[in-house]
Formats: C-alpha cells, structure tokens, sequence
C-alpha cells in the first residue's frame, strides 16, 4: 500500500472519531462508511464501563476525541516528515497491549501500520473491545488493510519483532520471553510535577486534570509532587476543588477508602481533602486516589535527581522549571511524536 494512501486512510478515522463527544455526537454525512460504523460505535462507548469498570463513558470519550484531534493530516505530515519510510519486506510485528486507559496501544498499533508493516495484536482484558472496532472501521474504508491486522486470542506465534507493554513484573518474563526478537519492552512509569509555589490558579487546575484525567490509572497522570521548602497546598487544593466530583465514581471512591485506611492505620501523616490524600513519600508510584509529594531545597539538585531517575518517570509538568517539561493540563493529549519511554517506535520499526 502506497505511504499516501495509509497516511489518507489515518486521516479519514480522525475525521470519523471527531463526531464523538460526549453528550454532543453529531453525524456526519461526509464522513466515510458513517452509516455501517457512527450507531454501532456509541452502543459500543455507552457499553464500555460494562467491560471495564474504569471506563466511564466520559473517559471513553476523552480519548477518542484527543486521537481525533492528532489525527490531523497536518500532525501526520509533521510527524512523518523525520523520517524515510521505505520499507521493502514488510515484518510481522507483535504488540501485546496494557487496558489501563482506553486505547492505550493506539499509538503502538498506528506506527506499525503506517510503516508499511504487518502488526499481530494482543489485546489486554481490560481493554478488548475498542481497538479491534477501529480496526473494523480501517479495513472498510481501505481492505487493503484486512490482509495487515490480525487479533490474537491465544499464543502469539509466527511473528519478527515485539513491543509488549506492562508492569515491571511483566516485564521481566517478556525480557525473558523475547530475548530472541528486536523489541521494545514497556515498564511501569509514573509522571511528576515541579512545582515552586508561583503557579497560578488556572495552572494549578489544569494540574488537576493531570492527576484526575482516568481516574489516575495512565503512566501519563501525575502521581508525584515536587515542592519547595515551606510550601503550603492551601492554594492547590483549592484548585482542584473542580475535581470533587470524582469521588462520587464508585470504584474511585473504594479506592479512596481504602488506601487512606491504609495510610492511617501505618500512622503516616496525611492532607486530605475528602477526595484526594497527599502523602510526603520518596516514591513516584502512588496508589489511586493519592499523590505523593517530596520537598526540595536546590532546583539545580532536583534537576538532576530527576535526571538520574529519568527511566522512572514518563512525564516532568512544571511551568518551565525543568527543560522539556509540559505545561500544566496537557499529559493526557500528547503528540503523534511524543512516544512512550521515550522509545523512537518509528526508527525501531524501520530498522527492525
């Protein structure tokens, strides 16, 4: 298949998954295949919480409209422009996929695809239901397609090269699994936020919905606070008093009791504002419902403790204290160039 023809193909699935907000799905004649695929897709979010319990609809829809919007032929023109995709033998390529977050493997599915590639997914439990939709959605507007994707139920077999993503546990037997083939091996990550006690409000509450965003179940959600010396939370916790809502979701809520049970029942020291527990701690990796947080003294020291735990961490927010961070409230929209890990999956693909 012609690269052109693939890119087109990327672009006509944004344009179909950018009629789907929540409470506000609108049909579009233009779009292609609508009439076999627009029904059937919202029947398939509303059922989603019902495969997966994190998967609220609200959820659901957040992530089809952040791939709608990078799914731009401007954005795939931007992304693909670094490379030279020239693949001559096309490779079996094998992703085993996390369910954490909706479509969390999209990425994964797409650089392999649009490389000229042959990708055979595995999908996780958790998440079994959306991807292959899509997948049905690009093979009827290119069938080309049909002969490229291929979903796997049981062992994976007659494949070149793997990317498989999971917890550190996991990954250790994939390690071992795939030590034979080219791959890319995802562990756990957690993403932090360096604050300095200047940030504004709005800032501040576009932090929330770094924490917030699924629930905090992405590598991409903040888990972890820097804060200077003497930093108070009273104006952080004001801000993401938006939030509150979230408590009221009952699997987040038993979350919530539990691990603040947890927390003082081991006598830890806790703020908390009915929703949301901080808890000084030198880890990155919180549980659901609490963020950790550290004090530092010196920028330049955190600077490179960051640094020297940079594959702990996926996502660095501050308002430009640490170089290459994100700006507050943008984790969970990341660019088609933005790759997990930091890995180039595109270079991997083409070398592989």
């Amino acid at each position: 298949m012609l690269q052109n023809e693939k890119k087109q193909s990327f672009i006509e699935l944004g344009k179909f998954l950018s009629q789907f907000l929540e409470n506000d799905c609108k049909k579009d004649n233009n779009v292609l295949s609508n009439d076999l695929f627009f029904d059937d897709f919202i029947k398939l979010i509303e059922l989603s919480q019902s495969h997966n319990g994190w998967y609220t609809p609200e959820q659901v829809y957040f992530a089809i409209q952040s791939w709608a919007q990078a799914l731009t032929e401007e954005n795939i023109d931007t992304w693909l422009s670094a490379y030279d995709i020239n693949i001559k033998e096309p490779k079996n390529i094998a992703l085993i996929l996390a369910g954490n977050i909706p479509l969390v493997g999209f990425h994964d599915f797409l650089c392999v695809l649009i490389t000229g590639h042959n990708v055979l997914v595995k999908t996780s439990s958790n998440d079994q239901h959306l991807l292959p939709f899509i997948a049905k959605y690009l093979i009827a507007i290119n069938p080309i397609f049909a002969n490229n994707i291929t979903f796997v139920d049981g062992k994976l077999e007659n494949f070149d090269a793997v990317i498989a993503t999971g917890s550190n546990n996991t990954a250790r037997y994939f390690e071992y699994y795939f030590k034979d083939k080219p791959s890319i091996i995802r562990k756990s990550r957690n993403s932090v936020a360096v604050l300095n006690g200047k940030e504004t409000k709005e800032q501040l509450i576009a932090l929330g919905e770094d924490i917030f965003r699924y629930f905090g179940l992405g590598c991409r959600n903040v888990s972890k606070l820097f804060v200077p010396e003497g930093y108070k939370f009273d104006a952080f916790f004001e801000a993401i008093f938006e939030y509150q809502d979230v408590i009221h979701y009952e699997k987040y809520a038993n979350n919530y009791d539990y691990n603040k049970a947890v927390f003082l029942m081991s006598n830890f020291k806790l703020l908390d504002n009915g929703f949301l527990t901080l808890k000084e701690d030198v880890s990155h990796a919180s549980p659901i419902s609490s963020v950790f947080y550290e004090k530092y003294d010196n920028i330049d020291d955190l600077k490179q403790r960051l640094q020297t735990e940079n594959e702990q961490i996926q996502c660095i927010v501050s308002n430009n204290l640490i170089e290459k961070s994100i700006p507050f409230g943008k984790t969970q929209t990341p660019e088609l160039w933005d790759y997990a890990d930091n890995v180039d999956t595109i270079s991997f693909l083409l070398i592989t």
